[in-house]
């Protein structure tokens, strides 16, 4: 496996770093196809309770990588377009594990989230920011239009009207700015970024991941469901989550007067 991302599991908690210091993380051929791998890894893994997706080296990610671009255009149309559709449906094969787990996912981001870094962000369900991050969504700077999910997520989580402004002017904001937005759901000190980011995940992890995994469902299915069919999923849901050991848990535990031990089934 490539050491342009890496994988760590301690204590119920998935990290995965995207390590490519050198280029603020930009994203190449060996990290698109390593976050595919380590998602596919921890998806199914019930001893992962919640999933870290974050930066080495002070930044989060800095979008695609140019070079590779510039060495794209030295190829033919046809060759140039099956090796971007080879990459994207890597890329997209690992958005759609970080979005179906069934577990929560937390996005770490300090310093630079610009291009396909902004995407990442999206796609994760909670995102913690250091107040010295940035992010722009860079792809009107170099002519191409955005990807990697973004205009899926932001669309939703911003409205129409601002991911177009994002898009379309390409204008770098900060991680104040990126939460009054709703692009991320919390901002520290960036000295506390990493304690912060623990705290959270820690909190995730020791929480009914089996229910997490259900209203994470809910929540996205919501987006296109009729208001009749989402209250057809909502009591499917309910019915689960009534039968597992931690909703015994939890009703146990309320009673006793005593903090829930849950497991995540």
């Amino acid at each position: 496996m490539t050491d342009h991302i890496t994988l760590d599991i301690e204590d119920s908690i998935a990290f995965i770093t995207l390590n490519r210091p050198e280029a603020r993380n930009a994203l190449s051929v060996e990290m698109r196809d390593g976050l595919a791998d380590f998602t596919a890894q921890v998806e199914f893994d019930d001893a992962v309770r919640c999933v870290v997706l974050r930066g080495a080296g002070g930044h989060f990610m800095a979008g695609g990588d140019i070079k590779r671009f510039k060495e794209m255009q030295q190829i033919s149309d046809g060759e140039r377009s099956r090796e971007l559709l080879k990459g994207l449906h890597t890329l997209h094969f690992a958005i759609y594990r970080l979005r179906r787990m069934n577990k929560p996912v937390l996005c770490s981001v300090q310093g630079a989230a610009a291009g396909a870094g902004v995407s990442l962000v999206a796609a994760c369900d909670l995102a913690i920011a250091a107040d010295d991050a940035y992010f722009v969504l860079a792809y009107a700077n170099i002519g191409i239009s955005p990807d990697a999910s973004s205009t899926y997520f932001l669309p939703r989580l911003l409205g129409l009207r601002k991911a177009l402004e994002l898009a379309l002017l390409a204008e770098r904001f900060d991680a104040a700015e990126a939460r009054e937005m709703g692009l991320v759901n919390k901002v520290v000190p960036a000295a506390e970024l990493e304690a912060e980011t623990l705290k959270l995940a820690q909190r995730l992890a020791a929480g009914p991941t089996f229910a997490y995994g259900r209203a994470k469902a809910l929540m996205q299915a919501s987006l296109e469901n009729t208001m009749e069919r989402q209250l057809e999923l909502e009591g499917a849901a309910l019915i689960e989550c009534m039968g597992s050991g931690d909703f015994a848990e939890g009703v146990n535990a309320f009673l006793e007067k005593r903090k829930p031990v849950f497991q995540g089934r």
